[in-house]
């Protein structure tokens, strides 16, 4: 038996529970059984579990798109039992159980292995969020380089600053010698911000109104998570030749923006997509992250809770109440 989230969906509405499972009632779908040491929360795990979104495609189902741990058992040729692995997309939490549990049961060709200066509880600091900031800076160097653009040359902008993509983003990019100007809707966290390496602190607002399509030329590049208003607005005031990586929808799936920026200062926009990211590419994105990611500061943006508390957290998180990464320790 072990421990788990489950999400069912019952005729009176819509539910997730700590429970307890059997091993037998894992996927038969998976050739890889993994004990999970430690998982973590992201919006898209807050939108499964209070089931704000139709995130969960099948029911019931162990939510989680994240974990890290140790195989048990395997039948896939590259694992055998002691790697150390982690797991994060591929509809895992999605429409395969997921890693809110104390085991699971997956793909093997979903699995990466745990590079070797991160522990596993480090590693789902990181998560998805983290991932998908390192898959984000990963672009915008890629554009840099073949234009030339040098780091400190102008801002970089992040939005959802204080989110756990937007937390990793400015520590990644500042750590590379950006200037990082964070926006965010937090005033009371513009210290926390700059602590991680922002040199100036916006509020969402400037950002999140109906905006010009062209405006005054201010980033380099820009880390946005937001979405709608905010991405318009991010993209239109883009520097020429300047790139944005959009990887969320906080505030919208949306885009009420014009081509202007596109077609008359050469803007690029670049879609970050980290579920169904190609297998070199995410590994290449978690060996950056292992070598490059300031340790201190990921401590720092990292509170850890018990699996019983994730289902609390999964509102708070889509109430912008939780500053950084949630870390889900999945024995506690």
């Amino acid at each position: 038996m072990f421990k788990a989230l489950v999400i069912t969906k019952p005729e009176s509405g819509y539910r997730c529970d700590l429970t307890e499972l059997d091993e037998a009632q894992l996927p038969v779908s998976g050739d890889v059984t993994v004990r999970v040491d430690y998982s973590t929360i992201n919006y898209k795990d807050g939108l499964a579990i209070t089931g704000k979104s139709p995130v969960v495609r099948s029911f019931p189902m162990v939510p989680g798109i994240d974990f890290a741990g140790s195989v048990m058992q395997s039948d896939h040729p590259t694992w055998k039992a002691g790697d150390r692995v982690l797991l994060n997309g591929f509809g895992v939490g999605e429409n395969h159980w997921g890693g809110l549990a104390q085991m699971a049961r997956v793909k093997g060709d979903w699995l990466v292995a745990l590079p070797d200066t991160l522990s596993e509880r480090d590693a789902m600091a990181v998560g998805t969020a983290g991932h998908t900031a390192m898959l984000c800076v990963m672009a915008l160097q890629k554009h840099w380089t073949e234009a030339g653009v040098a780091p400190g040359s102008g801002e970089v902008l992040v939005t959802g600053a204080n989110g756990g993509v937007g937390s990793v983003a400015i520590s990644l990019l500042a750590g590379l010698g950006h200037t990082v100007v964070a926006s965010t809707g937090r005033p009371q966290e513009v210290e926390y911000l700059k602590s991680l390496g922002a040199s100036a602190v916006i509020d969402r607002n400037e950002l999140g109104a109906p905006g010009k399509p062209l405006q005054k030329e201010r980033w380099i590049g820009v880390v946005d998570s937001v979405g709608s208003h905010t991405l318009a607005n991010a993209c239109a005031s883009t520097r020429y030749g300047g790139a944005v990586a959009a990887c969320g929808l906080a505030q919208g799936m949306d885009l009420p923006a014009s081509v202007a920026p596109f077609i008359l200062r050469g803007v690029t926009l670049l879609g970050i997509d980290s579920v169904m990211a190609p297998m070199a590419r995410r590994v290449a994105a978690w060996e950056a992250l292992a070598k490059t990611l300031n340790r201190e500061q990921l401590a720092a943006i990292t509170t850890e809770i018990g699996l019983g508390e994730a289902i609390g957290a999964g509102s708070d998180i889509l109430a912008g109440q939780v500053r950084g990464r949630l870390v889900v320790n999945v024995n506690r």
